[in-house]
């Protein structure tokens, strides 16, 4: 690699370099009295001066032959100051004083000295009087740039010389800056310092360095370098070839005025170099914006046509309330609806505050770079969004509460299914037999006593019925053919009749109690499940009196075989007034108990489960009583501009810390819904409204954040101090009677009222309101943004970029042209904005169209709104 910023080295040619020392100046006085005298000075001055007069001639489409003999009619002369004229800014000649050869003398000084202004006529006659007269017009127009011109003798045809109107320093001063950095490069004069080719190489390398491999040449071989610097100026940048390289290697001191004719176009065509990069520069800027404006226009296309599909897709499905047959069902939507909540729904929360604050940035940015504002698709603007979102939030507002509703209802369905089951269960074994028997016409054939003890057992059943369901049909037929009998076996009898009528209700007594204690109940509340528990206790403390019941009933039957034993009756079967024999009593008393205990189990499990319900339920309260306040807590901002940024970006991360506390509340949450807690009276807040505020809060300190934002964007670009805002912000809450941070038509037009504004309700007044209502609400949405009011007050204030200027950068890349073409674009452009600007540049019209020729200026104006692309 070249070293461009090496120091400190030796002048090539002894000593300390140019201008420092005296004996230098001497030197050069000499060199100047040889050089008058040296014919190939006067060669290379002569060949010089006529290539750099060809070189702005041929643009008039002559040239000349002979310096001193083509210029003595003036007309040349005039043509040559007329291109000259067009060519160059106007500079003042750093020409020396030598006069043997005036004509070159004077075309070093035209290079330098003139804008384009128009020469008066020349005269076209051949007489000596009419070449006279056109060179004195060409010396008048000369002396006019501050040229002084000495010795004029136009009548003696190469008769006059030019004065130096100041030190050829200035021309110096731009290739001494530029090749400064260049190894051995030391550019102090206009002859020793370029004769080894490497200024001139460095000069190139600097402004073009694709042209040049600077670290490729070598001081050792000026006769290389300076051809390849002269080839490449003449083949890429159209500045001719004026001296050979044998020339100036071959010389002891190179000419200096040809040195400096030869560097004077090296400044004119890198000057219209850095203009075209000056033009290009600011086209640059303003694609780069458009770009990016066009970028963000795209995004929120996309994110907005995204976020309206998920909306669309979602809505049906909270909207559907079709209900699940088994609870298991209803709880896997219950599942998917917590993964909506937890999973699905906050990324879109953060994509639709995205989406509203890139679409205010967006505005803004087009605001202060003086662009059209942005209008979304059809269908895609924020308040389509907005609606969408709240056709959504109703949708899911009572989604969770039906879902809860319906597993509820599925509960307490699936229980009262088991229970009828059970009963039904009890009911079928009690009444098994109990219709045939019944059925029965047994009373037909029987004896008194057997008739009497049908009646009694009977009675029995009538009794044991009364307590217990079952069939009522054909006992009147039944007591009626028993009446006809007679008493037999009276105190056996009587015994089995006791023992039937206390063994029936007893029995019911048992089928009831083991009925209840394997009863299935459902419970949501300590309280609910403590009633039972006591319930359970008292009948508990009845066992040991039913016991005693029992013990007694069994005594009677006990009874009634001792007497039949005693006095050698034999009974031929059981008890004939009832079914219920001591061994079933005894059976059915063994199960009741067996199930008190298990009764009581399930008592106590469900007990636990109930103060475990009562943990979470003041778990979730105690989280929940603390995360809500958090959320509602306001935050006052105060200070500058960038201290509310700072605040509220402090705040964001103290969010963004703080959310492991609201996780922690989801997961207590959860576990609440799987245990089916419906209600929690420790709390007012619900997992909702704490999911609500959540959203709320993290919306809100983005749009802040946002908002603040722009307005130091605002502020920076347009001007506006702290106390100006705060002046703006005052009037702006002033009539912002709801605190929503907007205003409405009216509240916004009162508003201007207060602060000058013609406005009034009259044709005039109206006229100019719609005005600056389009202005402030491009899209009609109905309201002010705080954002939008700051961009109006200051809009006048903004130095931006205009479509004029552009449009003036565009022709200055074209070459002057009213078009421009695709080649232009790639050679003057980036690739990206070159490829941008074809891409949608129309193709001119115009009657001085060239081939492939493009419209920059429609492009232009459409940058900015005031055409269509």
């Amino acid at each position: 690699m070249v070293d461009y910023h090496s120091a400190g080295q030796p002048y090539p040619y002894g000593g300390n370099g140019p201008g420092h020392n005296g004996d230098y100046m001497a030197q050069e006085d000499d060199w100047d009295r040889d050089l008058l005298l040296d014919p190939a000075w006067e060669k290379q001055q002569r060949k010089t001066f006529t290539a750099w007069c060809n070189s702005h001639l041929r643009k008039a489409g002559t040239q000349i032959e002979n310096i001193d003999e083509d210029f003595r009619d003036g007309l040349k002369l005039m043509l040559l100051l007329e291109v000259i004229s067009a060519d160059f800014s106007p500079k003042r000649a750093p020409i020396g004083t030598n006069t043997r050869h005036r004509h070159i003398v004077m075309v070093t000084a035209l290079g330098l000295c003139f804008q384009g202004e128009r020469l008066p006529k020349p005269e076209r006659g051949k007489m000596r009087v009419h070449k006279i007269n056109n060179v004195n017009k060409a010396l008048d127009f000369i002396a006019s740039k501050g040229v002084k011109l000495v010795s004029i003798g136009a009548e003696g045809g190469s008769g006059f010389g030019v004065s130096e109107p100041e030190p050829h320093g200035r021309l110096r001063l731009l290739p001494e800056r530029k090749t400064a950095p260049y190894k051995n490069v030391n550019v102090q004069n206009f002859h020793i310092s370029w004769k080894d080719g490497l200024a001139f190489n460095a000069l190139i390398h600097r402004h073009r360095p694709e042209l040049i491999e600077y670290d490729k040449l070598r001081k050792d071989d000026p006769v290389t370098n300076l051809n390849n610097a002269f080839e490449v100026a003449e083949k890429y940048l159209d500045i001719p070839k004026m001296l050979d390289a044998e020339d100036i290697v071959g010389t002891l001191r190179p000419d200096e005025k040809a040195i400096m004719t030869y560097v004077s176009c090296f400044y004119h065509a890198f000057s219209g170099a850095q203009k075209a990069e000056t033009a290009a520069n600011r086209i640059c800027k303003v694609l780069a914006v458009n770009q990016e404006n066009e970028h963000l226009m795209e995004d929120y296309e996309k994110l907005a046509s995204d976020l309206l599909e998920w909306i669309k897709r979602t809505i049906p499905w909270l909207e559907d309330r079709s209900p699940q047959k088994t609870i298991a069902e209803m709880q896997q939507k219950l599942e998917d609806f917590r993964d909506y909540r937890r999973v699905h729904k906050p990324p879109k929360v953060q994509e639709k505050c995205q989406l509203e604050i890139n679409f205010n940035t967006l505005q803004t940015k087009l605001r202060l770079s003086n662009r059209p504002a942005f209008m979304p698709s059809e269908g895609k603007m924020v308040s389509d969004i907005n609606n969408g979102w709240q056709h959504l939030e109703q949708a899911e507002k009572g989604y969770e509460e039906w879902l809860l509703n319906e597993i509820r209802r599925l509960e307490r369905l699936d229980h009262l299914a088991e229970k009828f089951r059970q009963k039904a269960s009890i009911h079928e074994a009690w009444t098994e037999g109990k219709e045939a028997l019944l059925r029965q016409r047994d009373y037909e054939s029987a004896t008194l006593s057997d008739i009497k003890a049908l009646i009694r057992k009977h009675e029995a059943f009538e009794s044991d019925l009364g307590r217990a369901p079952g069939p009522r049909g054909a006992d009147r037929r039944h007591r009626a053919g028993a009446q006809k009998t007679e008493k037999q076996l009276e105190t056996i009898d009587e015994l089995h009749l006791e023992y039937a009528k206390r063994a029936a209700p007893f029995n019911n007594w048992m089928e009831s109690a083991m009925e209840d204690l394997q009863d299935m109940f459902i419970v949501h509340t300590i309280e609910e499940i403590e009633g039972l528990i006591a319930a359970h206790d008292q009948f508990k403390s009845t066992l040991p009196d039913a016991d005693k019941e029992r013990e007694a009933i069994l005594g009677i039957q006990r009874e009634a075989q001792r007497i039949a034993d005693l006095h050698g009756i034999k009974l031929s079967r059981s008890n004939p007034y009832t079914s219920v024999t001591p061994q079933l009593i005894n059976s059915k008393w063994e199960r009741v108990q067996q199930l008190v205990p298990k009764r009581d189990h399930a008592l106590l499990e469900e007990q636990s489960k109930q103060q475990s319900n009562e943990h979470l339920r003041r778990q979730f309260a105690s989280q929940a009583n603390v995360v809500g306040p958090w959320i509602q807590t306001k935050m006052e901002l105060h200070g500058t501009l960038e201290d509310q940024l700072e605040q509220l970006k402090q705040y964001e991360r103290r969010i963004v810390e703080y959310k492991p506390n609201l996780d922690l509340l989801e997961q207590q949450h959860q576990l609440i819904q799987e245990a089916l807690i419906f209600d929690n009276k420790h709390t007012n807040y619900t997992m909702e409204h704490i999911r609500v505020g959540w959203e709320q809060l993290l919306t809100t300190i983005a749009r802040t954040i946002n908002e603040v934002e722009n307005q130091i964007l605002t502020r920076d670009a347009k001007g506006i101090s702290q106390e100006q805002l705060q002046e703006f912000r005052a009037s702006f809450n002033h009539f912002d009677k709801d605190h929503g941070g907007a205003l409405g038509p009216e509240e916004f037009k009162a508003c201007l009222i207060s602060l000058g504004y013609d406005v009034e309700n009259d044709r005039q007044g109206d006229a100019e309101f719609s005005r600056i209502m389009s202005l402030v609400d491009p899209n009609g949405s109905g309201s002010v943004t705080f954002q939008a009011f700051i961009d109006f007050m200051s809009r006048e204030t903004t130095d931006t970029d205009t479509a004029d200027q552009v449009i003036a950068s565009f022709r200055v890349l074209a070459g002057d042209k009213n078009y421009i073409t695709a080649e232009e674009l790639r050679r003057e452009l980036p690739p990206e904005q070159a490829e941008y600007c074809i891409a949608r540049m129309a193709p001119y019209r115009g009657p001085d169209a060239g081939p492939a020729a493009l419209d920059y200026k429609s492009f232009s104006t459409a940058l900015y709104g005031e055409s269509d692309l």
